[in-house]
């Protein structure tokens, strides 16, 4: 094997293994949860208000991993060696219900930001880049029904070149003295016709009044005639990243067995966009093998707190731990019964 795809090799080690919370669930970028006086208002409600399903919620369930040593003598670009290390990763319950305050934020947010990033990947093919868009409802609107004001919001999108991508409702925003209040909107990753680049890179971005024709251009002119305040924020680094945080604070309607945070339109929509669905395997960073279920039988508390501890109040999700304690084996492969 070649330096360079050892390095990134290393690289990509570094970035996914043995950190106490990974990227994808990192509770520092997050605004913080209401408290129950703050959570709903009218019919609409934010995620993770509702009722635990039940008692397995969020409880450990499985603890799978990779103890291929052969394959794991590697040493990150920090000197970090992973020799005589097995990487871990546990599972827990889930009912992905997106009001259950338990599965909400690690088990509901995280699946549906999956399944957006991977039908945006695809449709990026066709449609270019994706756009981080915010759409704002004017004071006027804010008595129409979800169902209303959802419709209103994809005409409003297409009347600006929005041409397709993934709706997520939010209800409420949060202020900086720290409380929330009733403020519909949607966040919107989807696409946008002719691409953004070149009013990203306009000397006059903020006062756009040069009839070009380009993004900015149409959302002033359709401003002035409906009300409704469009903005694309910056650059995403991840679709999935930006997905999950949108999601984690998210609104529901009560009283709806299954309300769809997540709806699709124009281009993006199910009846124009087929996806064929993936099953995804979990992989070992190290050695890119796919990981299989283990018995631990140590003493590492990072390993046996994963065993106490809910999803949400367990501090190290995944990393490594040795094989070999005081002298003996406590890793071991979990071996299937077989039956004739």
């Amino acid at each position: 094997m070649s330096n360079s795809h050892v390095d990134a090799r290393a690289r990509r080690v570094r970035s996914e293994v043995c950190k106490e919370v990974p990227r994808e669930v990192d509770d520092s970028d997050l605004e913080p949860l209401p408290e129950n006086s703050f959570g709903e208002y009218g019919d609409f409600q934010l995620v993770g208000h509702g009722k635990v399903t039940n008692g397995y919620c969020g409880k450990f369930r499985k603890l799978y991993g990779c103890s291929r040593l052969d394959l794991h003598n590697l040493r990150t670009l920090d000197g970090e060696r992973f020799k005589g290390k097995v990487y871990f990763k546990p599972t827990f319950y889930s009912c992905d219900k997106p009001s259950c305050p338990k599965c909400y934020r690690y088990g509901w947010s995280v699946r549906e930001a999956r399944s957006i990033e991977g039908r945006l990947a695809e449709a990026s093919k066709r449609f270019g880049q994706v756009e981080h868009i915010s759409c704002s409802v004017p004071h006027k609107d804010y008595g129409l029904s979800f169902e209303a004001m959802r419709k209103k919001a994809v005409e409003v999108l297409r009347a600006r070149g929005v041409v397709g991508g993934a709706l997520i409702f939010h209800a409420f925003r949060y202020d900086l003295h720290k409380y929330w209040y009733f403020s519909p909107h949607f966040h919107v990753l989807g696409f946008v016709l002719g691409g953004y680049g070149r009013c990203r890179n306009c000397e006059r971005k903020w006062n756009c009044l040069a009839g070009c024709g380009g993004f900015d251009d149409r959302n002033y002119q359709n401003f002035l005639k409906d009300g409704w305040h469009l903005k694309i924020l910056g650059e995403r680094e991840s679709v999935y990243h930006t997905a999950w945080y949108q999601l984690h604070h998210s609104s529901i309607k009560k009283g709806v067995r299954r309300f769809r945070v997540v709806s699709w339109f124009g281009v993006a929509s199910y009846r124009k966009l087929k996806v064929t669905v993936e099953y995804r395997k979990s992989i070992c960073p190290i050695c890119l093998h796919d990981l299989v279920e283990h018995l631990y039988f140590g003493n590492n508390p990072d390993v046996l707190a994963v065993f106490r501890s809910d999803r949400g109040s367990c501090g190290k999700r995944n990393g490594c731990a040795d094989l070999v304690e005081d002298g003996r084996v406590v890793w071991f492969e979990k071996v299937k019964p077989k039956y004739w």
